[in-house]
């Protein structure tokens, strides 16, 4: 149940993530693609799924059928998928009435809301104690992985740098909003906190801080 609950959390995105990633790719005058957004969407579901599946496969009593149904319906991903919707069908007269409020203080409420998941992982890192240093090893090491690899794959497919860069990223990140709702109904045994204390107290600061810088230097290297 553990490796599952940590499959789950490592094979969605974080939304979070994603969006400083956007930022610092605007702030750094990159070009990236318009439909990374939707893309977000899509990739927050389908590595919860492939985990749970997988765990259903060797144990009995996964309830993983309303684990799905917890992600799809979850705020996360109607957000998203709300966003997209209201966007496609908003003229842009429409966007100029509510820019103010949707852009103008996003940065502002992104960092308050940075400063809550810091104190958040603070919490539960003194309720529960320190990750096993194998584990914190790899929450390190695997958004190198996969981030190498999401870059490569993105220039492979004809992105531009600064979405190739943005891709790997996201490829990089962790759920910690879909994953552990997910995690909570189908494996109710798994040791939650630790994937959950591994996503959100170790890759998630990583990311911020060298991650991001990493992923568009290895892109800008590529392309």
């Amino acid at each position: 149940p553990d490796a599952g609950s940590l499959a789950a959390h490592y094979g969605s995105v974080s939304v979070v993530t994603f969006t400083a990633a956007m930022i610092f790719a605007a702030e750094a005058d990159f070009i990236t693609e318009p439909y990374l957004t939707s893309l977000v969407a899509i990739l927050e579901v389908p590595g919860i799924v492939v985990a749970l599946v997988l765990v259903s496969m060797k144990s009995d009593g996964i309830k993983w059928r309303s684990a799905v149904h917890e992600v799809l319906t979850g705020r996360s991903v109607l957000l998203l998928v709300g966003g997209l919707v209201i966007g496609a069908v908003s003229s842009a007269n429409s966007f100029s009435r509510v820019e103010p409020f949707f852009v103008g203080m996003f940065s502002g409420l992104l960092t308050l809301f940075l400063l809550d998941m810091g104190a958040t992982v603070a919490t539960r890192f003194a309720t529960s104690g320190k990750p096993p240093l194998r584990m914190a090893i790899f929450a390190v090491i695997s958004p190198i992985v996969f981030g190498t690899t999401g870059v490569i794959a993105a220039h492979a497919i004809g992105m531009s740098i600064g979405g190739s860069a943005v891709f790997g990223i996201m490829a990089a990140s962790a759920s910690y909003i879909a994953a552990p709702a997910a995690v909570r109904i189908a494996l109710p045994n798994a040791d939650s906190g630790l994937s959950l204390g591994l996503a959100l107290g170790v890759t998630f600061p990583f990311n911020l801080t060298i991650g991001i810088p990493l992923a568009f230097i290895l892109s800008r290297s590529i392309g």
